[in-house]
């Protein structure tokens, strides 16, 4: 199975850890290639970006419809035993609910969690959906098509970016949203739960942005709590933490914390 990775080098000595990133629903590896890729080499880490199954130019496990978690848990595996040394791991929105299953399973030096889809799931995101945006949340119910739920550029803006992105930046990103796997999506809602206390003790560091709409402060809070993980909150930051105006401060907190960790 093809999986897309995409890296960057640093020019200079590299940092002993790698870095591997992982991309939220409706993403793939592109979002981390604009700022974060180039970024973190500039700094001396080796930086990678997975696309999961069936995203960007990966192909598929089986089918997207039926992908699940334990697929995009896989390819993260497949992608860290890949790399020379086992990497830190920077997930965004799913990629940090990823990230909190696969430490059921795997171990990592530390992880990073961006924004990351709460420890108690979707469900209150799903009623924010409902309120705020009845007749499309209905239509994705309707036709199993998560995609609909972002599938036009004021959608996306409301859900991912701040008001006040430039429309010009906007039409850049919108049309690498794809669409995301209904299996999977069902799973955050309600069938797969992360486990906490089956996660070894592991640094975490999570960082919250301060207008996200789609996950609130208080169940970024509440996740970290789960952890035992760093928490801050990025003011005047939306739920696209790596291509937000601000992304830097997002990554320069990212670099002295794992700087903090030795790595």
């Amino acid at each position: 199975m093809r999986q897309e990775m995409i890296t960057r080098e640093p020019e200079t000595e590299a940092q002993p850890t790698p870095i591997l990133f992982i991309h939220g629903a409706w993403h793939a590896a592109w979002c981390w290639e604009e700022n974060f890729l180039p970024y973190f080499a500039s700094q001396g880490y080796s930086s990678h970006a997975l696309s999961l199954s069936n995203h960007g130019g990966s192909d598929g496990r089986k089918r997207l419809f039926w992908t699940g978690i334990k697929d995009y848990i896989e390819d993260v595996a497949e992608a860290a035993a890949k790399l020379e040394k086992p990497p830190v791991l920077v997930g965004h929105s799913m990629g940090g609910w990823i990230i909190q299953k696969y430490l059921e399973r795997y171990s990592a030096p530390a992880v990073v969690l961006l924004a990351p889809v709460p420890v108690k799931g979707c469900f209150r995101f799903g009623l924010r959906m409902a309120r705020h945006q009845p007749l499309t949340y209905l239509r994705t119910l309707v036709t199993l098509n998560p995609y609909l739920a972002v599938g036009d550029p004021d959608l996306a803006r409301y859900w991912f970016f701040s008001a006040d992105m430039d429309k010009e930046k906007l039409m850049e990103y919108f049309p690498n949203l794809q669409n995301e796997s209904y299996r999977a999506v069902q799973e955050m809602f309600f069938f797969s739960l992360p486990k906490p206390q089956k996660v070894k003790k592991t640094p975490m560091l999570l960082l919250d942005a301060a207008n996200d709409r789609t996950f609130t402060v208080e169940e970024e809070r509440e996740t970290a709590r789960a952890y035992g993980a760093q928490f801050e909150i990025f003011p005047g930051m939306a739920h696209d933490m790596m291509l937000e105006e601000g992304w830097q401060d997002v990554a320069d907190k990212i670099i002295a914390w794992l700087r903090e960790q030795g790595l």
